[in-house]
Parts: structure tokens; C-alpha cells; sequence
């Protein structure tokens, strides 16, 4: 399967450029932005990619017994294809990913980023139906992998953040003034992260989000890129509240289908339901940038819940939690269920350097996988970043960060064994865009 997508992959990027051999034409390309094409009928096309080589150690601050865990591999080689049909209003994304690790953390080999269809209903509605990035996650979300400030997400959104998602989406884009915007976002999808190949577990889940721009859009998509590389010359800020209830969640976060499930009385699936809802914000103004996040999670599990189903496929009747049968704690304590909120700041110099710094807090619920004490149980992250772009753009940089984590809730190594120490993570990588 993955040798088949590899080769679909390959097959778009050297067919597309024959099917339009006859009238295409390169109509414009700026270093960072990807190649722009135009054929005689009207159809465009837009090809762009980034390569992301990547270095991190991880070590712990207390126990000098403790080795640094060093790891250098490519964290994104991605492709994007963007194009339109002679009618403007049809468009159509595709994006790969070959570095062949997934961005979810919950798998391996997850070539398929995009792919989707969109229609412009009216100059100001459009629609969508397929694979993309969810409207209902942090705003984090909305940023191109290659646009961050820092060299990787926040902790915000590897905890909370379902990232893609197969369904349907629906934007627009109304003036509510003379410079002011306000942009609403519906979505409806299966609620289990991209396509799902097997069974579809769960229900749907539905959700949206509503974007406010007082003081006009941001220049050249500005609000999708952290960093303020275009150097604002009035002050730009959106603010806006996302909300979903994901009917049914078989997952700890609606990422995946089927990795957790119960059953009632009869064997029959009964799962929790999952509600996610936060608010954020950016603002750019002549090179400082600020962005700051908000999110809460809660659950509703079925009170007919009788069996869980284990990795093998067996069933069992036990919810051990701390050595009582509580079957409620023992379901929400396999999902992502708190608090969480980001902010972060920088300043890009007009040489090219950027100085940055981030604060991540988690505040997990009694009952929640954020208190497993290897992956998280860690409550504060303190991020300092430094950035040279080597362009006037996205196009070529180099970013380094720092990061203390705060263990002071005891935490796990590597291997799963108490320790009590905190953390240090070191971070190196280059971006180089088409």
C-alpha cells in the first residue's frame, strides 16, 4: 500500500505538466511561493514543496545516569499541487508527504496530507468536500508547517489537535466594514481524523468556528504564517472561538478510527462523546508577531458501557482505576480531557533574524490521559527560539529552539520508569521551500 502511494504520488507529479503540455505556460514564481502556470483556457496550476531536515536531543536535568536521546531524521519532504478547472469557481488540492512519518503521532506512513475539492458557491461562500486541515482546531493549525515561528508546534496542539480531517467544510468571507472582516467556518465530517480505509467507527462530528478582523486582512495570507517575514506597516488582528461535538469518539482525540472502542450488553459499540471548544488570536505589526490560544475538553460516556476491547481484539469487563471498578474514570482516562493554553511572541529583525519565545500550560482532568506520566503529566513548557530567513520569505531558513519542561509532576524516561527530574529539549532545522 504504501509502494502504491508513492508511485500515484510520482505519477501526478510527471503526468499533470504532460496533460497540460499543449497550452500550458509558467506564468509567474517567487523563490518561497511555489510555480505558477496558466494554460490558453483559463486553467491554472500551482506546484510548491518544502524539504524539512531535523535534529532534536532530549535529556533529562536531574539524572546524570540518563543518556541524551538524539534523533535526526526528515520531519517534512511535502509536495502541493493547487489548480482550478476552466470554471473558476471549481478548484482542487493535493499534498504528500515522503518523509514517511506522520504528523499525528498516532501512526507511521501517512503520505496523504490534502485532497480535496472546493466550489465557490458565491464571491464570498465556498465549500468543500474531502481531506484538509479542520477548521474547529487551534489556530496553530491554520499555520503552513514551513510558516512557524518556532521550529515545531506547541504542546497545545499535540495534545488537543485532531489535524486533519475527511468531511465537509464550508467558509465565507463578509465585510463588516469599512476595513473590518468577519469570516464563519462550518464543518462536518467523520470525526476520526483523515480517511478512514476499514471500518468507521463512531459517529459524526460536527462543529465551526467564527473569525473576526477588525482592522482588515493580513498582507499576502499573513494570517496563515507566524512569523511577520512582510513586515506590517498598520496593525493586523484576528480573534476568533471554535466549537465541536464529536459524536461517538473511538480515539483519545479524533484522530484515528477504532483504536479505542467499548461495547454494551448486546456487543454493540457505545462510545463517548467528545466536545471541544477554545478561543485565539493573532497580531502582526512591523515585525512582531503574537499569538495566543485557549482550549477545553470534555467528555460524555454511556453509562450502558459494559466491556472494553482490547489491542488483540478480545474483550474485557474490567475498568480498573487505582484498583476500584470505575467504568466512567477508566474511559475518560484513556482521552485528552483538560485545559491548555499558548502564547507566544517574536520580533524579526530586519536582517533576517528572529528572536521568539512560546509558554505552554496543560491543566489535565482528574480523569485523563494528560496525566500519563511518560507522554505528558507535564504542566509547564518554556520554549526561547532563534531564526535567520535567508530570503525576504518563507523560501530558505534555519531555526534553532530551546525548551525546559517542567516535570514537577512526576514524570517518566523514555523507557517508562518514575524519575524525578525535568526535561530539555534541543531542536535544529532547516527549511528550504520552492
Amino acid at each position: 500500500m504504501k509502494f502504491l502511494k508513492i508511485v500515484a504520488a510520482f505519477w501526478l507529479l510527471f503526468t499533470l505538466p504532460e496533460v497540460y503540455s499543449q497550452t500550458i505556460q509558467l506564468d509567474s514564481y517567487s523563490f518561497g511561493e511555489g510555480l505558477n502556470f496558466k494554460t490558453t483556457d483559463g486553467k491554472e496550476l500551482k506546484i510548491s514543496a518544502y524539504l524539512q531536515p531535523y535534529f532534536e536531543s532530549k535529556t533529562f536535568s536531574n539524572d546524570q545516569a540518563e543518556d541524551a536521546n538524539n534523533r535526526f531524521r526528515m520531519r517534512r519532504s511535502r509536495l502541493r499541487i493547487d489548480g482550478n478547472s476552466s470554471n473558476k469557481r471549481f478548484s482542487y488540492r493535493l499534498q504528500i508527504d515522503l518523509s514517511g512519518s506522520s504528523e499525528t503521532e498516532d501512526a507511521v506512513g501517512n503520505y496523504l496530507m490534502d485532497a480535496y475539492i472546493s466550489y465557490d458557491v458565491t464571491k464570498k461562500i465556498n465549500i468543500a468536500f474531502g481531506q484538509r486541515a479542520t477548521y474547529t482546531d487551534n489556530r496553530e493549525l491554520f499555520m503552513n508547517s514551513n510558516a512557524l515561528q518556532l521550529v515545531e508546534r506547541s504542546r497545545l496542539t499535540s495534545a488537543f489537535a485532531s489535524i486533519r480531517e475527511f468531511g465537509f467544510f464550508a467558509q465565507g468571507n463578509f465585510k463588516t466594514g469599512a476595513n473590518s472582516n468577519l469570516r464563519p467556518y462550518l464543518v462536518l465530517t467523520n470525526g476520526d481524523g483523515g480517511n478512514v480505509v476499514g471500518k468507521d467507527h463512531g459517529g459524526l462530528k460536527v462543529g465551526g468556528r467564527v473569525d473576526f478582523l477588525p482592522f482588515g486582512l493580513f498582507t499576502n495570507l499573513g494570517q496563515f504564517r507566524q512569523a511577520d517575514v512582510v513586515r506590517e506597516r498598520t496593525p493586523k488582528f484576528i480573534i476568533g472561538v471554535n466549537y465541536s461535538l464529536n459524536k461517538g469518539m473511538s480515539s483519545r482525540r479524533g484522530r484515528e478510527s477504532g483504536t479505542i472502542l467499548y461495547l454494551n450488553d448486546a456487543n454493540q459499540e457505545s462510545l463517548p462523546d467528545f466536545t471541544k471548544y477554545g478561543v485565539d488570536f493573532l497580531f502582526k505589526y512591523y515585525g512582531f508577531s503574537a499569538l495566543g490560544e485557549y482550549i477545553k475538553t470534555t467528555a460524555s460516556v454511556p453509562s450502558n458501557i459494559t466491556q472494553r476491547v482490547r489491542v488483540d481484539g478480545s474483550t474485557s469487563t474490567t475498568f480498573d482505576v487505582n484498583g476500584i471498578q470505575n467504568m466512567e474514570s477508566y474511559v475518560k482516562g484513556r482521552m485528552m480531557l483538560g485545559t491548555g493554553y499558548n502564547f507566544q511572541l517574536g520580533y524579526l529583525f530586519k536582517n533576517g533574524i528572529s528572536v521568539d519565545g512560546r509558554y505552554t500550560h496543560l491543566k489535565a482532568d482528574a480523569s485523563s490521559f494528560l496525566n500519563n506520566a511518560t507522554f505528558y503529566n507535564r504542566p509547564n513548557y518554556y520554549t526561547v527560539g532563534l531564526s535567520k530567513y535567508l530570503a525576504r520569505n518563507y523560501g530558505a531558513k534555519i531555526q534553532a529552539s530551546l525548551t525546559y519542561v517542567d516535570g514537577s509532576d512526576g514524570i517518566n524516561n523514555n523507557a517508562g520508569i518514575p524519575i524525578d527530574s525535568n526535561e530539555w529539549m534541543g531542536r535544529l532545522m532547516l527549511t528550504f521551500s520552492l
